[in-house]
């Protein structure tokens, strides 16, 4: 499993660890994944998605999944959230 939000896309940076000697040695910036589990009220099921601790602060301040999905354009998803956009989305236009 690769080290990238399924929402955001953020992934791994890398850079250098600089020592008091001023020698470089190559390190890895880790995003903070998380496991959650998120309700969709369109879906009407739970959605488990790893996420930055970015993203699941975001998708909380914009109202929930659904909302967020909705609001972002679909080429700023990767393609996992894109699928989970077109299922919401498809839902939406069933209910309505």
């Amino acid at each position: 499993m690769s080290r990238t939000c399924q929402l955001t896309g953020k992934g791994v940076l890398t850079g250098n660890n600089v020592s008091h000697a001023n020698n470089k040695t190559r390190r890895r910036f880790l995003p903070n994944l998380q496991e959650a589990t998120l309700v969709s009220d369109l879906l009407g099921r739970p959605v488990r998605l790893r996420l930055s601790a970015r993203a699941l602060s975001t998708v909380e301040h914009k109202g929930g999944l659904d909302a967020f999905l909705l609001g972002v354009p679909a080429r700023r998803l990767p393609a996992p959230a894109r699928a989970l956009k077109r299922q919401v989305e498809r839902a939406r236009a069933a209910k309505a």
